[in-house]
């Protein structure tokens, strides 16, 4: 269902001749009063048990990376890190559910789904190792670079989406962000352009409860974030983040209609940031440990376990398995970031613009010119 679907036919009192009318019924467009939950409930049993497996090990292996993303940084390895450690249902989602000519635009937070669109773990992590603008390429990986600015990836997204529409190529974008993109002028224009243009986008905003330290209740007095797709003309769903089958499903849903026409969808899931913002924050500054413990009782990868193995779908063998690959990966990316990475400086200057600009050639000589002075010593 388009925006077009929704406008009166009949003519609305108190609007000018030929002005068009607003909606008259956005019920359409608002999400549940409560979260989606499939964990839990009789519709766990409509799933491939194939597919919810997939989704175990995912979630598994991508807490390992995580734990071993946040040693290295501890270690001096990476620069920065934001831990995805809790929201990790809502990374292998947002990767699962896309197909391989899709995009992806992720925020920094993002790095574990950026590595469930098949990018190297190491090339992932190379914008926070802090060698490089981005450590693959996005036309070949179909993924945007991490975007450490907040929500500035979603107008590009509406972009993207809206260049492929009109070329007829029926690819879907996906725009991740936190709760705190959604303050940001760039969230707000993003989703205008998306629902006028009737655009091929999925917003994903995972609501972990802080922007840094800033908690969500003093950052909106919406409802939900949900609530905000209405005032822009897209429906809104409200989802559990730590039911990976949820946010698969509702996720699936909105990419489908994208694909089909029915335009861009806004999708909350509500999840929690269980480490602190970067390793350079001090969480216990803004939030209290019970409340950090009480989340993790809802813990996306205990919720799935537990559903899973009360339904016989999940053996020890295959429990192990996923824990096995997770430590194979963190082997992998102890020894790849123990070398010491070969660097080009010049390449700064490759992937800027198509033609560079008088400006960057006039840095890029000035800075060869140092590197020379610098062999000569």
């Amino acid at each position: 269902m388009t925006v077009l679907d929704h406008r009166p036919t009949a003519p609305v009192p108190g609007w000018l001749p030929g002005a068009t009318a607003p909606r008259t019924d956005p019920a359409p467009l608002l999400p549940d009063h409560s979260p989606v939950r499939i964990l839990g409930t009789p519709g766990l049993a409509a799933y491939d048990p194939a597919l919810l497996r997939e989704l175990y090990r995912r979630l598994v292996v991508g807490r390992r990376y995580n734990q071993q993303a946040t040693t290295l940084t501890k270690q001096g390895r990476l620069a920065v890190y934001p831990s995805s450690t809790g929201q990790e249902a809502c990374e292998v989602a947002a990767a699962a559910v896309l197909a391989e000519d899709d995009w992806l635009f992720p925020s920094y937070r993002d790095t574990l789904a950026v590595v469930g669109r098949g990018v190297d773990p190491l090339q992932a992590l190379t914008l926070l190792r802090g060698n490089a603008h981005t450590g693959y390429d996005p036309v070949a990986t179909r993924t945007a670079p991490l975007c450490t600015p907040l929500a500035t990836q979603a107008p590009h997204a509406v972009g993207l989406a809206h260049a492929a529409r009109l070329r007829g190529e029926p690819v879907v974008a996906l725009a991740m962000m936190g709760d705190g993109g959604t303050s940001e002028g760039d969230f707000h224009e993003a989703l205008n352009f998306a629902a006028v243009l009737n655009a091929p986008v999925v917003f994903l905003v995972q609501n972990n409860g802080y922007a840094i330290s800033v908690p969500l209740t003093q950052q909106s007095a919406a409802p939900t974030l949900a609530h905000k797709a209405v005032g822009y003309g897209m429906p809104g769903r409200l989802v559990d983040g730590n039911d990976v089958v949820a946010v698969h499903a509702v996720l699936t849903e909105a990419v489908d209609r994208a694909r089909s026409g029915g335009g861009p969808t806004l999708v909350e899931a509500l999840t929690y940031r269980v480490e602190a913002h970067t390793n350079a924050d001090d969480a216990t500054r803004y939030r209290q440990s019970a409340e950090v413990t009480a989340w993790q009782q809802h813990d996306p990868i205990l919720l799935m376990e537990r559903e899973l193995r009360g339904a016989g779908l999940l053996d020890d063998a295959q429990a192990a398995a996923a824990v096995a690959e997770g430590e194979e990966l963190a082997a992998r990316m102890r020894a790849e970031f123990h070398a010491e990475p070969v660097l080009d400086p010049a390449s700064l200057f490759a992937h800027v613009y198509a033609e560079p600009t008088p400006q960057l050639r006039e840095q890029a000589e000035q800075l060869a010119a140092e590197l020379a002075a610098e062999a000569e010593k």
